[in-house]
């Protein structure tokens, strides 16, 4: 059922053009490099434990040059989709619109077919109900919010790592069938480890190749959810932009590290992805707390999907020692751990970007880095 109902969503599907290029006129030639933007809404069956069985919409990003699509659709090993972390929807995370910094557009200039999703709860996708009242914050980010403290009316976590699989697997399923490929490539970063090679290693026919960056990982999770499921807790959270950069700046290790337009253009994308956060005392991003598990020792020494893992040296958030676990315990002998210097949780958003870019380039092309298919390589330092 979660098949078809993925499918009939093809027709919502709209195409973004940059109005530089419009109004220009670009040749031919020209007009087969442009990189659209297209937006698609994948339907699913929800089994999120507060919506199950409702039908949810989930929003999936395409970056892509019009000639890699029209000239005999693209290659099995070509087609990418980005999973988001905790707290980032995927088009703020994945494609910043500022300079070089768009993960997608590079990936996209270099002819991959490059999606990326937002989870239930996130971004453009349906966010439940229980969203929509600050009584389901913690205390705490109430009274940040200047609101007076009031009784939640959702007893626990929102999400749960199965809801958020089961909703990869229906965005897996649309652009299997849309682009006719029997496995696609994951891209993922912080939760967005648990979230992609989790889903991978339950379903290694179907993901070709692994790119995780600052990937969260324990190595005690165990493969059976915990009791209660969803863990008790509150149902979501929300940041302002003064503690999204003051968890950003407690991370700077060198100098220079990002530069302060590229903080501006995250956070605007921020907001824009959440018109009711927005309107919240300052203006905040929301996401739904997820209960986790599966993503530990016990599933990660069976796997063998190739994969590129990313450590950032001045991480705080997923510290270099517990990607260097991850790498350790990975049964897939084609494996890099990539020591990025100069770098942070959010890598991807700093001055080593390109560094981190081109390395994503070369696994999902040769599967190496720097030539290697199995070790350590440290750049940027």
């Amino acid at each position: 059922m979660k098949k078809l109902i993925a499918a009939a969503s093809a027709a919502l599907v709209g195409v973004v053009l940059p109005l530089d290029r419009v109004a220009a006129q670009p040749s031919a030639a020209e007009d087969s490099q442009t990189i659209l933007t297209v937006d698609h809404f994948v339907a699913n069956e929800s089994v999120v434990p507060a919506m199950a069985g409702q039908t949810v919409q989930l929003y999936v990003r395409e970056r892509v040059k019009p000639a890699t699509v029209l000239r005999g659709m693209p290659r099995d090993d070509r087609v990418v989709l980005f999973v988001h972390g905790a707290g980032t929807p995927a088009e703020v995370a994945f494609d910043v619109p500022y300079s070089d910094y768009s993960w997608m557009a590079y990936l996209a200039a270099a002819d991959f077919d490059v999606f990326a999703m937002d989870m239930t709860g996130y971004g453009r996708s349906t966010r439940p109900s229980v969203m929509q009242e600050t009584c389901n914050l913690s205390a705490e980010q109430q009274t940040a919010l200047g609101r007076a403290s009031c009784k939640a009316t959702h007893p626990s976590q929102l999400t749960t790592i199965a809801s958020d699989w089961d909703d990869i697997d229906a965005v897996i399923a649309y652009i299997r069938e849309i682009r006719d490929v029997p496995s696609v490539s994951l891209i993922g970063w912080s939760l967005g480890g648990p979230r992609a090679a989790g889903y991978a290693s339950r379903n290694p026919d179907k993901v070709a190749k692994l790119v995780l960056l600052a990937p969260a990982y324990n190595r005690e999770f165990g493969q059976q959810p915990p009791t209660p499921n969803p863990a008790a807790g509150a149902a979501f959270n929300a940041q302002s932009q003064a503690e999204f950069m003051a968890n950003w700046d407690r991370q700077l290790g060198c100098a220079n590290q990002y530069e302060p337009a590229v903080a501006d253009a995250v956070w605007g994308a921020m907001l824009q992805s959440d018109p009711v956060g927005a309107a919240w005392g300052p203006g905040v991003r929301r996401a739904p707390n997820t209960t986790v598990w599966g993503f530990g020792k016990a599933a990660v020494v069976r796997m063998r999907t190739p994969t590129l893992m990313v450590a950032a040296i001045h991480d705080k958030q997923v510290q270099p020692e517990r990607v260097r676990d991850y790498f350790a315990d990975l049964g897939a002998e084609q494996k890099v751990l990539l020591d990025l210097g100069c770098s942070s949780h959010a890598a991807m958003w700093e001055t080593n970007h390109l560094l981190l870019f081109r390395a994503s380039l070369e696994w999902l092309t040769t599967g190496t880095v720097q030539g290697m298919q199995q070790g350590i390589v440290q750049l940027g330092y």
